[in-house]
């Protein structure tokens, strides 16, 4: 297809066409001029007028040809493809209102010329602790993971796993995505952040058990997403087994844990409702999510692509998926009630007893975020008001 240069060029070369031809009929009629009485003062008027535009054509030729050879700009026809890689399953949540939607809106708003082709799963090898480092070292473009997968990394985001925090998904998104502005950039220096994003708080869902107090908690093996999450448990007098969330059904069928802490909404698309009976809502944590991209394929992009991607994450996108997490609370939660499982809550007697066991893990974080040269105690109280802040949108 020429582009609007192809064409001015061409339309520029036509004119020469006729002032070739009037040369030619010139040159033919000369002698017939000449010899009937033609005036030469006339005739040197026509070859000086036919010549002035042959310079004039000439001119412009030398400037348009070069556009000729030029192929339409890069931003026009340029087809980018990127990859995205992320350990959830392709019916999963994530994967449905979240990660393939967004793709499509990119090569939507793009024109096409932009297409994120996602493979769920770990289709591409490797475990999901090990996506950051794939996406740092450019084996894919673009991933999905939880932080807590790679325990110590990323200490800053911790603060919103810590005990008790309470606030809903779509406070803890924004909250998180305005920390990061605030203070995490150097965490995730080595790639470009596109959103962060939390789930619900979460709770404690067992086999057979039920968890009414402190007591019935120990000893028990319950699985845990990430380093504070193992923390909070141990204060609690429960021992964490750390695993991803696709091995937890068959680690409860099997016995290998007890029970997993989990908001609601991951109880559906995992089926978890399925090895599970007793449920203890205890507002414990939270897990917490990040989509990031190669730095390096994020600067090569064209400004129209990067004007894409920009435009469809931030905070907008973290608004929507903590928006998302929080209307799905309720769904999961009915599956529960429809089964006739055991649905408890915490007196605030013992959500008191909880608390002070878990003081530990606050402290504990502060100290170690203040030993890398932060301000511990300005940090949690800043994320405390950022929860309060959107809390209250």
């Amino acid at each position: 297809m020429f582009s609007l240069y192809h064409s001015t060029a061409i339309l520029f070369i036509s004119c020469l066409v006729p002032s070739f031809r009037e040369v030619s009929e010139i040159q033919a009629s000369e002698k017939v001029r000449h010899g009937v009485g033609y005036k030469l003062g006339t005739r040197k008027q026509e070859s000086s007028s036919v010549i002035r535009r042959l310079a004039i054509c000439a001119m412009v030729t030398l400037l348009a040809t070069p556009l000729l050879f030029l192929s339409p700009s890069r931003a026009d026809t340029e087809r980018i493809t990127l990859r995205l890689h992320h350990f959830n399953s392709p019916k999963s949540i994530a994967q449905r209102l979240f990660i393939q939607p967004w793709a499509d809106e990119v090569e939507k708003k793009s024109g096409g010329r932009v297409k994120i082709q996602v493979f769920p799963a770990m289709q591409l090898g490797g475990k999901p602790s090990d996506l950051y480092d794939q996406v740092r070292d450019g084996v894919v473009d673009i991933i999905w993971t939880i932080p807590g997968y790679t325990p110590g990394r990323f200490p800053l985001t911790e603060v919103f796993e810590l005990p008790f925090l309470t606030g809903s998904a779509t406070a803890a998104s924004q909250a998180l995505t305005e920390f990061h502005q605030k203070w995490m950039r150097d965490e995730y220096k080595d790639t470009h952040p596109l959103v962060f994003h939390s789930t619900a708080p979460t709770h404690i869902h067992t086999t057979e058990q039920q968890i009414r107090v402190l007591e019935d908690l120990k000893g028990m093996k319950i699985r845990t997403p990430s380093r504070v999450n193992s923390e909070t448990l141990s204060a609690l007098g429960a021992i964490p087994v750390g695993m991803p969330v696709p091995a937890v059904y068959e680690a409860l069928a099997r016995g290998v844990v007890e029970g997993t802490a989990i908001p609601w909404t991951i109880m559906r698309p995992f089926r978890l409702h399925e090895v599970t009976d007793y449920h203890t809502e205890v507002d414990l944590s939270r897990v917490l999510f990040v989509m990031t991209m190669n730095k390096q394929r994020y600067n090569e992009l064209t400004p129209d692509a990067k004007n894409v991607i920009d435009s469809t994450t931030g905070m907008a996108l973290a608004k929507r998926l903590g928006q998302m997490w929080h209307d799905d609370e309720n769904p999961g939660r009915a599956i529960a009630v429809e089964l006739n499982h055991q649905i408890l809550s915490l007196s605030e007697d013992e959500r008191e007893r909880w608390q002070e066991k878990t003081q530990i893990v606050v402290n504990s974080w502060v100290d170690k975020v203040t030993a890398l040269g932060y301000d511990g105690r300005v940090l949690l109280e800043d994320a405390k008001h950022l929860l309060a802040k959107y809390g209250s949108d």
